[in-house]
């Protein structure tokens, strides 16, 4: 389990106060797919509100303990039926393994019909914001009234 400084923990309160519950954990307490729940949730978003149904407050706290030693994760806020925990996201085991480098394609055309309304369409929006560019108005008259026509 995670030790946070208090300060971290005020920041960390701070940044989960708009999020919603994404995990809820109900009766059957913090089975497998709960847990694997939980733990995809971490390694998505790092910060998460787990809501606890049907619980007493010292229930609660133990379920807070367990689930953040079973994710290695740490405690931030107990309030009520919530709970929020926070885990640094993990590296992917798939990022360790050298990529293969795929050929870059430079065109996304399928066909050269495509390929030339493609053309047309960068043509024409080219030329539409040349066109705005111009000045093509003289400038207005300058003068006591000039406003009204005069």
């Amino acid at each position: 389990m995670t030790e946070l400084s208090p300060a971290e923990r005020s920041e960390l309160r701070a940044r989960a106060h708009h999020l919603n519950p994404v995990v809820t954990v109900a009766g059957n307490g913090l089975t497998p797919a709960v847990l694997a729940e939980i733990e995809r949730a971490l390694q998505a978003h790092e910060l998460i509100k787990v809501k606890v149904q049907g619980a007493e407050r010292e229930q609660r706290e133990a379920l807070m303990q367990e689930l953040c030693a079973a994710v290695d994760a740490a405690p931030v806020q107990h309030i009520g039926s919530i709970l929020v925990v926070w885990r640094a996201r993990r590296e992917d085991d798939k990022s360790s393994a050298p990529a293969e480098k795929k050929p870059v394609r430079t065109s996304t055309a399928k066909s050269a019909a495509a390929f030339a309304a493609a053309a047309r369409r960068a043509a024409l929006a080219k030329a539409s914001a040349e066109s705005r560019r111009s000045p093509a108005r003289a400038p207005a008259p300058r003068g006591r009234g000039a406003a009204r026509g005069r």
